[in-house]
């Protein structure tokens, strides 16, 4: 009853409130005007769909213990404390992959840039010295220093009342410029003179090693520092003489004493790293956030650490999904079957690494007591690392993630030798050494006798005894295999596993260091000093392992010694020794002890490192995957 032409009115407005009803009015032409009022109610219009907020990317790491401290200057060895300040602190000098790399520094100096430089100086009565056998004391009575020119023990010289002429060494560090505290002031010099001057305090319990061998510690200005040696003191890891540093516009005017019971200090240190400490619950957990003024910002919204026992309560706490890291400080070795089984059905990532124990065979070269020299002939050493398959050696100590060496540094290490002798598996090859240096089986019984070998009377069997630690699961498992490999070759072994107080007791009863055994499994541990130390004559190491004498490696080795990284020499004398040692063998190299850590499919980024004492060295690059919902 319309006319087809209609015209609504809406008002706009009101379409804009949901359920509320809607009046449209309705004109109707070209009859008497009309009015006719509807209401009508739409259908409800649904609120908008929130943005989902994304999920915080948090790593959670089980820790062994719980740190006592995060003040740097606390004096705390706890591995757990180490992890933490991994993660809080951006170097200042990393330690990876045997090497260092700098991290607050614009390098490590280095005697080729003339960062470091040795200078020889008068030393009146009553100065500081380091004296002969690197004792920290003062020039004066009974004290022997070792004067300048001089290269070992052998030219010291003992106070006469007079001067001596020393050397004394001098490193230049050179700082970043755009470093800042996490308050944003800017970390100088002068924060490291200060750090210096609190690691001098006696009521500062770290740092008093190289505290005590420091003659000068200085700011030249804002960025460049000079450290002064004591006459005497000529490390070889010089470029690490530099003090971590504190905020001095922060900490100034407050003694040591007073810091280092400062609790605040002790729990929410300052820090220039990627992140900041912000809650601590005591024997609960710890946790870390960003720090802001951090450059390039974090990828984790927050790291939190919680407290295991041991590494059974860190394996527990990973299958069930409470922690995403386990650190390599736990013993995780007795876990290692069940790990592997986890890491094939994809559970978790087993992540191992060669560490600083050089696992080895020792060859007693020259008995003390009156038992024969076995091992006195060089081709009855090299015998024994032909008859070794210490491929399989190493799988089966190692689970199958070692490798054998030729030396007694890793392949990994800046200063490994190239180009050494490998000493393959080679049966054949090492029978035909124990036949041509006189160890014949003329009586076919499958084991060898003496026949013209000099020390030994003809007929003895060629029966030893290989000793090695009681406790050491690993080595029980590479002695059987050795064992059952050198019976191969004619030589009958014998293991004797002895407490660890007991193998490695003092000289002259002690088993190894008395040199009263045939072979002995032991471990020794990199550190600052040169491994060649171990197999210098006894004429000049008090305490020779192997009885191991040649003049050409004492020389080669003892110039590691007296010489610096970054030289010429230092380069020739370590390459000489390590070809000296591997063609002699004095001791057989088999495997670099493992790291091991374990980590959840989710984690990225986490690599473990062979010599980081942190897990978390690239706290600022690691990140977890976060599940979609």
């Amino acid at each position: 009853m319309f006319p087809k032409t209609l015209i609504f009115v809406v008002v706009s407005a009101l379409l804009l409130t949901g359920c509320a009803p809607v009046v449209v009015t309705v004109t109707v032409p070209p009859s008497p005007l009309e009015t006719v009022v509807v209401t009508a109610t739409p259908s409800p219009t649904p609120p908008p769909t929130p943005t989902p907020l994304p999920k915080p990317h948090v790593l959670t790491v089980c820790l062994l213990g719980e740190p006592d401290t995060l003040y740097l200057y606390g004096g705390s060895h706890l591995p757990a404390t180490q992890q933490v300040l991994s993660a809080l602190y951006d170097g200042p000098i990393d330690h990876l992959e045997y090497g260092y790399r700098p991290v607050l520094l614009q390098k490590l100096p280095s005697f080729a840039d003339g960062d470091a430089l040795v200078r020889v100086v008068q030393v009146h009565a009553g100065d500081r010295v380091v004296d002969a056998a690197g004792r920290a004391t003062r020039w004066g009575p009974g004290v022997r220093v070792i004067p300048a020119r001089c290269l070992s023990p052998a030219c010291a010289v003992e106070f006469d009342g007079g001067p001596v002429w020393m050397e004394r060494m001098q490193v230049r560090f050179t700082l970043r410029d755009d470093v800042t505290w996490d308050d944003g002031e800017p970390l100088t010099a002068a924060d490291s003179v200060f750090a210096f001057r609190v690691a001098s305090d006696p009521a500062t319990i770290g740092a008093r090693y190289l505290v005590s061998r420091t003659l000068r510690y200085t700011a030249r200005d804002d960025y460049h520092l000079e450290w002064v040696g004591v006459p005497g003191f000529l490390p070889s890891d010089y470029f690490l003489n530099f003090f971590a540093p504190l905020p001095r516009h922060q900490l100034a005017g407050r003694s040591p004493a007073d810091l280092a019971q400062d609790e605040d200090l002790r729990r929410r240190p300052p820090t220039w790293g990627p992140f900041v400490v912000e809650d601590w619950l005591p024997a609960d957990r710890l946790i870390l956030a960003p720090n802001p003024r951090y450059s390039p910002a974090p990828h984790l919204d927050k790291i939190v650490f919680r407290f295991a026992t041991d590494g059974a309560d860190m394996v527990a706490r990973l299958l069930a999904g409470e922690c995403d890291i386990a650190t390599h400080d736990a013993d995780l070795i007795p876990f290692l079957p069940l790990l592997l089984k986890a890491e094939q059905q994809g559970l978790l990532h087993l992540l191992s690494a060669p560490g600083t124990g050089w696992e080895h065979l020792e060859f007693d070269i020259a008995p003390t007591d009156d038992r024969p020299p076995f091992f006195g002939d060089a081709r009855v050493r090299q015998a024994v690392a032909h008859c070794v398959d210490r491929e399989t050696v190493v799988a089966e100590a190692t689970y199958g993630r070692g490798f054998p060496l030729d030396s007694y540094l890793p392949p990994t290490h800046p200063f490994h030798a190239a180009g050494l002798p490998a000493w393959e598996y080679d049966p054949a090859a090492g029978r035909a050494l124990l036949e041509e240096a006189g160890w014949v089986d003329e009586d076919s019984d499958g084991v060898r006798e003496a026949h013209r070998v000099s020390g030994v009377r003809t007929g003895t069997p060629f029966e030893v005894t290989l000793l090695l630690r009681a406790d050491d699961e690993a080595a029980l498992r590479s002695a059987r295999a050795i064992k059952a490999q050198l019976a191969d070759c004619g030589l009958r072994v014998n293991l004797d596993a002895r407490p660890f107080w007991e193998l490695f007791a003092p000289a002259p009863d002690g088993p190894l260091f008395g040199r009263h055994f045939d072979l002995a499994e032991t471990t020794w541990w990199l550190d600052v000093r040169p491994m060649c130390e171990h197999y210098l004559s006894p004429e000049v190491a008090a305490e020779s392992v192997t009885g191991y004498a040649d003049p050409d490696f004492d020389a080669a080795c003892l110039g590691v010694g007296q010489t610096f990284p970054g030289t010429a020499e230092y380069a020739e004398y370590r390459q000489r020794a390590q070809e000296l040692f591997a063609a002699d063998l004095p001791a057989l190299p088999l495997f670099m002890r493992l790291r091991f850590a374990v980590a959840r499919p989710r984690v990225q980024g986490f690599t473990l490192d062979s010599t980081s004492p942190g897990d978390l060295w690239n706290a600022e690059s690691l990140d977890v995957t976060v599940a979609e919902e």
